[in-house]
């Protein structure tokens, strides 16, 4: 039977990788500075990884959340110990719009209330209440619409206080750092006080750290950049690099009840597996020094560039805004270069999401590609 054609695809077929690189079926290599959406963190094919899947799946594959399972306590505490979320607990899932989802409904149990406020080019996911706190309309289908959401421009923080205080709100749910919408932030003193009025208002602060957690922004949690406490963090993507599995941290304040909440796949003994051999490669590898200072080379490399007018983003988060949609240059890129980048709801913005283990080299090889790409890129133009 044919696919659902929903994907708009690239005719590159990736058969393995390796680190910073792909390869595809006829045996090219490409950079990859994308990561599949900001999943890969430790690398393609990372040798701490193949080992604890490897190990596990020759083990035990799966059971369902109806017996104990170890693995899932030991993730818990190694994510504890790496994020400073002290006393915070997991809820695992198998992937970001399922953690989103979930901790919608958590702050919807805990409050008693139903709405939610959410921001412009936020998004959360393509599941009910997740899609309907994403702004956008193309995929809200009728079904999601019925989901009561108010959203607001970022660093509106009066009409923020405005919808906290009409005491219905449920959720305020935000990423520190947007991926898809392109990369903007709110100032230090619009989340800080966004905390200050959910704590007021019985409101719960969702912090969405699916792209931007597990140490792509330089600290561990982009929120940890300021001074909040979010009641819920929601994690995926670089979780299990590439394995599915998400999660959300909820604040001790808020207490566990038998069926609150539930799943199948959630927190498997090989997701787990995956998980903790991407935590402790953290570790070890002390990745989130590199991220910090990778990205700062990559920064100021990007600043030599004229054709580049903003770089947005933190870490190795990181966004490149051109004065030219750059859905041309991305295929020249991926085409004729070989380097994989991202693209975003803003069309004049080159995302770059690396696995966290890259290097000052690869920057380099980049840029020197970028600097071709661009020139290419004008000539066609003119």
């Amino acid at each position: 039977m044919p696919l659902f054609d929903v994907y708009p695809l690239y005719d590159v077929t990736p058969v393995s990788g390796k680190g910073i690189h792909i390869y595809d079926d006829k045996g090219a290599e490409y950079l990859d500075l994308y990561g599949g959406h900001a999943v890969i963190s430790i690398g393609h094919a990372h040798p701490n990884y193949i080992k604890a899947v490897t190990e596990q799946v020759n083990a035990l594959g799966f059971y369902s959340n109806a017996i104990q399972n170890p693995l899932q306590q030991e993730l818990a505490s190694k994510l504890e110990q790496l994020s400073g979320c002290d006393g915070y607990q997991l809820f695992l899932v198998n992937s970001g719009a399922e953690a989103n989802e979930n901790a919608l409904k958590m702050a919807s149990f805990k409050t008693r209330k139903k709405r939610v406020v959410a921001f412009k080019k936020g998004f959360h996911g393509r599941t009910s209440a997740a899609v309907a706190a994403t702004d956008n309309p193309n995929i809200v289908a009728p079904i999601n619409a019925q989901q009561d959401v108010t959203i607001l421009e970022l660093n509106d923080i009066d009409a923020v206080k405005t919808e906290l205080e009409r005491d219905d709100v449920c959720a305020v749910i935000v990423e520190f750092i947007q991926g898809v919408g392109g990369l903007d932030q709110g100032t230090a003193e619009f989340f800080e006080q966004v905390d200050a009025l959910c704590k007021a208002n019985n409101t719960m602060f969702i912090a969405d750290e699916v792209q931007s957690g597990y140490g792509r922004s330089g600290k561990f949690f982009a929120f940890q950049y300021y001074n909040v406490t979010p009641d819920i963090i929601s994690i995926a993507k670089g979780m299990g690099n590439g394995f599915p599995i998400g999660g959300i941290l909820i604040h001790p304040n808020i207490e566990a009840q038998y069926g609150m909440l539930g799943t199948t796949f959630g927190g498997n003994h090989l997701a787990c597996a995956a998980g903790l051999s991407v935590l402790n490669t953290i570790e070890s590898e002390n990745l989130l020094e590199n991220v910090n200072e990778v990205g700062t080379y990559f920064v100021e490399k990007a600043k030599d560039i004229p054709q580049i007018k903003k770089i947005k983003g933190r870490g190795l988060m990181l966004g490149l805004e051109f004065d030219f949609e750059v859905g041309a240059l991305r295929k020249e890129l991926i085409y004729n270069h070989k380097v994989f980048t991202g693209g975003a709801a803003n069309k004049k913005l080159l995302r770059i999401l690396p696995p966290l283990n890259i290097e000052k080299v690869h920057v380099d090889e980049f840029f020197d590609i970028l600097n071709v790409a661009l020139k290419k890129i004008t000539e066609t133009v003119k």
